[in-house]
């Protein structure tokens, strides 16, 4: 599995801690940016670096962090495919990558300590979507809508 990791000003030192941590584990990924710390940066550019990035590459995620976790979180859901969602602890990533086959992990670095942070990426990657026919067709419902082929019920 690939991993696209990005991140904004507020967001960078996280960023760079999980990328270690990453290193550390021999787990593959790729910075999105921002590469170097600059406040004037802007949010979006990292969230639709790696959105683009994880809907291009088959079997591949995407860890995406600024202050609020929302910044990234509503931007890359802007991405056509893209599951995010902002999460704050270990079971709520399991949930969300099980049931709902999360693709991008949103963090708040604001609100959240590094090793927090690092036992969050690491069920986020451990755990497989449940693949049962309710949350297919859960997730089909949400495809359809961006295609503008939903119905409704």
């Amino acid at each position: 599995m690939k991993i696209f990791i990005g991140a904004d000003h507020r967001g960078f030192e996280l960023k760079e801690f999980l990328k270690e941590r990453l290193k550390e584990n021999n787990i593959d990924f790729e910075d999105c940016g921002n590469l170097v710390y600059d406040t004037q940066d802007d949010y979006p550019d990292f969230a639709f670096k790696v959105g683009e990035k994880v809907i291009s590459e088959k079997n591949s995620v995407g860890i995406l962090i600024c202050g609020s976790g929302a910044g990234v979180c509503f931007a890359v859901n802007k991405v056509k495919g893209v599951r995010a969602s902002v999460i704050y602890d270990e079971k709520m990533a399991e949930i969300a990558k099980a049931d709902d086959d999360l693709n991008v992990l949103c963090l708040a670095s604001d609100f959240i300590e590094k090793e927090k942070a690092w036992k969050i990426v690491k069920v986020f990657l451990e755990t497989s979507f449940k693949n049962e026919e309710k949350y297919l067709r859960r997730i089909k419902k949400v495809s359809d809508y961006e295609n503008k082929n939903y119905s409704g019920n």
